[in-house]
């Protein structure tokens, strides 16, 4: 069985860091995609970021050049790097998988979807503070 946990998430004020872990277990898939997605207080679940296991990254426009994703297989760990945090980066983050690998075009559509990934962890919550 897959299992994600996420950790990491906290208060922290507009313009600082926080970085997000996904403990990963389970997993035995040959290819497969890593993700973050978010979702605000009111709003629909919206994808962050999205990576490919050979390293192909995709990025929401909104947190382009401020977040970067990373992996550290040795761990089973995924990591979401958050910079330059802003109050609207609030909501809770959750950590996903999925067997195969994501084109770009695909990749852009789950990103705006917010959904399609087969496995989800159950967030760990981000407040940023003006």
């Amino acid at each position: 069985e897959v299992q994600l946990v996420e950790s990491g998430g906290g208060l922290v004020q507009a313009g600082g860091s926080l970085r997000l872990a996904c403990a990963i277990s389970g997993f035995t898939f040959d290819d497969y995609v890593i993700g973050w997605f978010r979702q605000a207080p009111g709003k629909e679940r919206e994808g962050v970021v999205l990576m490919n296991k050979d390293g192909s990254t995709f990025y929401a426009d909104s947190v382009s050049g401020r977040f970067a994703i990373s992996t550290d297989n040795a761990k089973n760990t995924a990591y979401l790097q958050m910079n330059n945090l802003k109050t609207r980066d609030t909501a809770v983050y959750y950590c996903a998988c999925l067997e195969g690998r994501l084109t770009p075009d695909q990749a852009k559509g789950l990103l705006w979807l917010g959904h399609g990934m087969d496995y989800w962890g159950k967030g760990t919550l981000v407040t940023v503070s003006s």
